[in-house]
């Protein structure tokens, strides 16, 4: 009976290491996607609150006191884009944007109705690994999709 049991352990030498070789790929994959959404979602609300935040800046300077209307100027559209972009109204150039790779052309700013202001951010989330999965045939498939961040708030 020893000598079954003994050569049944004999065979099964190596086998752990053998599955652990097969599963390991697969963890090392679900461990980078959980990163990633994890990254994903940083950026997610770092845009959102930067969309809050120059929502927030332009509602409190976009009232025209003398006629009490809404009025977008040049100038107070630009600043609310470096705000929502760089974190500040007034960007120097060492100044970073508070996600890579976003730039002002990415913050839209309307007037939504005679009292209400919207900023949108629009950025292209691309993940670590790249920006598409290469096809034998035909197209690959982009990983890489938009985070829109859109805020509308009332003037002040």
């Amino acid at each position: 009976m020893k000598r079954n049991g003994a050569a049944y352990g004999a065979g099964q030498r190596g086998l752990a290491m053998v599955e652990f070789a097969i599963v390991l790929p697969l963890l090392l994959l679900l461990l980078l996607a959980i990163g990633e959404i994890g990254r994903m979602m940083f950026q997610y609300n770092t845009l959102l609150q930067a969309s809050r935040d120059a929502s927030r800046y332009l509602a409190g300077e976009a009232r025209n006191r003398t006629l009490g209307q809404l009025e977008l100027s040049t100038e107070l559209l630009t600043r609310t884009r470096a705000l929502a972009v760089y974190g500040v109204p007034v960007a120097s150039s060492s100044t970073a944007p508070l996600v890579s790779g976003l730039t002002t052309g990415a913050v839209q700013i309307s007037a939504v109705g005679s009292d209400h202001v919207q900023v949108s951010i629009s950025y292209l989330f691309v993940p670590v690994v790249g920006q598409g999965i290469p096809a034998l045939f035909g197209n690959g498939l982009r990983l890489g999709f938009p985070l829109v961040a859109t805020t509308v708030m009332r003037v002040l």
